[in-house]
C-alpha cells in the first residue's frame, strides 16, 4: 500500500488536469459567425447599417456565401420595390388629374420597370448556382447591368417630380420621394453585393 503522502501528492498533481478537461469550451455560434460575415460584406456597401439590419435576419439562408447574400439582398429589394409600386399606383388613382397625377403615373411606370430589372437580376443570380466559367462572369455582368438600370429608373421617378411645379409641397410628392429614396438605398446595397461577386461566388 502506498504511503499517504504519495497518494495525496498524486491527487494534487492530477487535479489541474481533471479540472481543465471538465470545463466545457463554449463554441462560437454558427449564426453569430454568419452575422459577422454579413456585417463584413455590408461594410463594402454605401449604406452598411441598413444593409446589415435588413439582411442579418437571413443568416441561416446566407451561411457564408457571397452569392446567397447577394440573392437575398436582391429579393429584399424586389419586395420593397413591388410594395412601393403598388403604393404609388394607389396614390395615382386617388389623385385625379393634373401635374401631380401625371408625375405619379410616370413614377409608377418607372418603378415597374425597376422591379422588372431587379427581377432579372434575381434570375441571373439564381442561375449562377449551377453554371461554371466562363458563363459565371457573363451572368454576374448581366446581373450588374440589370441592377444598375433599376437604380437609374428609381432616380428617374424622383426626378419626374421636379417639373410638377409644386415646389415639393405636395403631400403625395413628398411621400413618394421619401419612399423612393429609401428603396434606392436598398438597391444600391444590393448592387454593391452583386459587384462583390466579380472576384468569386
Amino acid at each position: 500500500m502506498l504511503p499517504r503522502t504519495v497518494l495525496m501528492s498524486s491527487f494534487f498533481f492530477l487535479l489541474p488536469f481533471v479540472t481543465c478537461t471538465s470545463v466545457p469550451i463554449k463554441p462560437t455560434s454558427p449564426d453569430e459567425n454568419t452575422t459577422e460575415f454579413i456585417r463584413a460584406r455590408c461594410c463594402g456597401t454605401r449604406y452598411p447599417d441598413l444593409c446589415y439590419t435588413s439582411l442579418s435576419g437571413y443568416a441561416a439562408a446566407v451561411q457564408h456565401s457571397p452569392l446567397k447574400l447577394a440573392r437575398v439582398a436582391t429579393n429584399v429589394t424586389l419586395a420593397r420595390l413591388r410594395a412601393l409600386c403598388s403604393h404609388v399606383s394607389a396614390l395615382r388613382r386617388a389623385s385625379g388629374a393634373g401635374h401631380v397625377a401625371a408625375a405619379l403615373r410616370d413614377c409608377a411606370e418607372e418603378l415597374g420597370d425597376a422591379a422588372d430589372h431587379v427581377g432579372r437580376t434575381a434570375t441571373e443570380l439564381r442561375e449562377l448556382e449551377s453554371v461554371e466559367e466562363p458563363e459565371v462572369a457573363w451572368r454576374v455582368s448581366s446581373a450588374q447591368t440589370w441592377m444598375s438600370a433599376a437604380l437609374t429608373y428609381e432616380g428617374t421617378c424622383s426626378d419626374g417630380f421636379q417639373n410638377v411645379g409644386s415646389g415639393g409641397t405636395s403631400s403625395a410628392e413628398a411621400d413618394v420621394c421619401r419612399r423612393v429614396g429609401k428603396v434606392k438605398k436598398y438597391t444600391s446595397n444590393a448592387l454593391a453585393l452583386v459587384n462583390g461577386l466579380v472576384d468569386g461566388r
